[in-house]
């Protein structure tokens, strides 16, 4: 009896499969509209998904959402929420979508220019990948901070604390 054949994965879903088990605390997953420019940054590897960012936005929280390892720290554009529909058509029904989307997450919302800047910083050590989507509404692109998914920031502080006491 012959196997069935396996389904091919789009090349951008491929790619997270292979990077998840490799990712960690500090690195980062960048679903982007397709205006996003490609950075110079060797440590940030940019790939097409092309088609709708809601889609690749569902497939990277839920890929990630089976790691053990890591969990996620949502990064959007203060931005966003003041585009107008005039300016912008659609916008109104994507913050919606995303809204939908994002329900169970740590969202974070930050003016662009220092989400980019956490992001450089970042990719000065530890490795991005970058996922350009067809979407063409401005400030639409959403960051994932990878953090650790067996650690938190209140177990690092106590620590932190133990160590400090030890030291006296």
């Amino acid at each position: 009896m012959l196997d069935s054949p396996q389904p091919v994965l789009p090349e951008w879903k491929a790619r997270i499969d292979a990077v998840l088990p490799l990712y960690g605390h500090r690195n980062w997953i960048v679903v982007a509209d397709s205006a996003y420019p490609a950075q110079s940054n060797p440590g940030i590897e940019t790939i097409v998904a092309g088609g709708d960012q809601m889609a690749v936005l569902e497939h990277v929280l839920a890929a990630v959402g089976q790691c053990k390892h890591i969990r996620v720290n949502v990064y959007e554009d203060k931005e966003l929420a003041y585009v107008a529909e005039s300016d912008a058509p659609g916008v109104l029904n994507y913050c919606r979508g995303l809204e939908s989307v994002l329900k169970d997450a740590n969202v974070n919302y930050l003016p662009h220019e220092q989400i980019i800047h956490k992001l450089d910083q970042s990719a000065q050590l530890f490795r991005i990948l970058l996922i350009k989507t067809d979407m063409s509404i401005p400030y639409t692109s959403i960051f994932f901070e990878l953090e650790c998914g067996y650690w938190n920031a209140e177990a690092e502080q106590r620590l932190r604390k133990a160590l400090a006491a030890a030291s006296e």
